[in-house]
């Protein structure tokens, strides 16, 4: 073999090994392009999908919402009627029962209030006092036993 067939040889290997490792590499490439691309299109659908459900959420939010106050209307028109009844058989209307019924509550004094909460003991032997669980003195053995020292 000649030194120039040589060249052309290491030439043609090297073009073809090239080749090969560029097509691997694209087919390597690629496909993580091509998932990636799904991915996004995924991401895309579920994005849309978000919005229309929020837009759902917001139409159902404003129909409760014309609903309530269809039913706080109503419930006015029907307390409006009772206290016209009431007055026309000049009877105490149920409505100014319950406001009377709140001014008595309010105007009347509290006798028997609740104590505050306290965080510490009124020394009567609650959980909170100082001797709390220990042992009375009728106990001597335990008081000649040593004790470890308390910090």
């Amino acid at each position: 073999m000649e030194y120039g067939n040589i060249n052309w040889l290491v030439a043609i290997v090297s073009l073809l090994a090239g080749l090969g490792l560029g097509g691997l590499g694209y087919h390597l490439f690629g496909a993580s392009a091509s998932r990636l691309q799904q991915q996004r299109q995924q991401l895309a659908e579920r994005e849309r999908e978000l919005s229309e459900l929020k837009e759902g959420l917001g139409e159902h939010f404003s129909q409760v919402g014309m609903m309530v106050a269809n039913i706080q209307r109503e419930m006015r028109t029907l307390e409006h009627r009772v206290t016209e009844d009431a007055n026309t058989l000049n009877c105490e209307s149920p409505v100014t029962r319950r406001l009377d019924l709140a001014e008595q509550k309010t105007l009347a004094p509290q006798s028997d209030e609740i104590p505050t909460p306290r965080d510490y003991a009124d020394g009567t032997g609650g959980t909170l006092s100082e001797d709390f669980g220990l042992k009375s003195d009728s106990d001597s053995e335990t008081r000649d036993a040593p004790q470890p020292p308390r910090y």
